[in-house]
């Protein structure tokens, strides 16, 4: 039994939206992750998938590439990401009801592995715009923008919170948090998100949503603060899920 993590899938079976454009390594991304999951993944295995699921903007638009994520081997928990437009918050409870025994849909709630409680929500994190000196060095940024987006950071913090306060009452102290987004941005060190991981004394925070080797560095990897940090976009793993446990 492992527990693995990918994110940023960008399906399209039923929507004209090509990941080509963004790259030769997209090429034929869906039967690279294919591939490699049923190279690594056994079905008593666990595969949280954190975000950007399908491009399709309504359920019925990602009917087919939902029905390539449940054919991967093993247990499929899905995690919201800023583009599954098919995927309102408040719908959560429908998801699962409607996809009960074939894939798990976490938000507001939490699933088990082991002795361990998962936690996740899609997160959020300030991206500018940022205002540049002539060396490319941050020197500024929009105020306004960076002020909407702390009530959405606060919006998905509590949205985690719930999740942790559900799992600690049913009796679990060992957690691992998914996002979608980076626990922080470019022009941060701690955040939110860093400091409900320590809080809650979480041994591992998953995320993706960062595409391009330009952008594999814009938030934490690795150990800090006694926590492992793992970055899991498609790209940045080369369509291999990573082992979490």
């Amino acid at each position: 039994m492992a527990l693995y993590a990918i994110g940023d899938f960008h399906l399209s079976f039923q929507t004209d939206k090509s990941m080509d454009k963004f790259g030769s390594i997209w090429r034929n991304h869906e039967e690279k992750i294919k591939k490699n999951c049923n190279r690594l993944i056994c079905p008593g295995d666990t595969l949280v998938i954190t975000g950007d699921h399908s491009w399709g903007k309504s359920l019925e638009e990602c009917r087919e590439d939902l029905a390539f994520i449940e054919a991967l081997p093993g247990t499929k928990v899905l995690l919201r990401g800023n583009h599954d437009m098919f995927w309102d918050a408040k719908k959560t409870e429908r998801l699962n009801r409607e996809y009960q025994g074939r894939l798990l849909f976490l938000q507001n709630n939490y699933y088990t592995y082991g002795g361990y409680a998962l936690v996740g929500t899609k997160g959020y994190t300030f991206e500018g715009p940022f205002y540049l000196d002539r060396r490319g060095r941050i020197v500024g940024w929009d105020e306004k923008m960076e002020a909407h987006a702390k009530k959405l950071v606060n919006r998905e913090i509590a949205r985690l919170q719930q999740s942790f306060d559900a799992a600690a009452a049913d009796g679990y102290n060992k957690f691992i948090l998914f996002l979608h987004y980076p626990p922080t941005s470019v022009i941060e060190r701690d955040s939110a998100f860093t400091q409900i991981a320590e809080q809650y004394h979480v041994e591992h925070v998953v995320y993706s949503h960062c595409h391009g080797e330009n952008r594999f560095h814009d938030s934490i990897l690795g150990k800090y603060h006694g926590i492992s940090y793992h970055l899991v976009s498609r790209d940045y793993l080369n369509f291999r899920p990573e082992r979490i446990l």
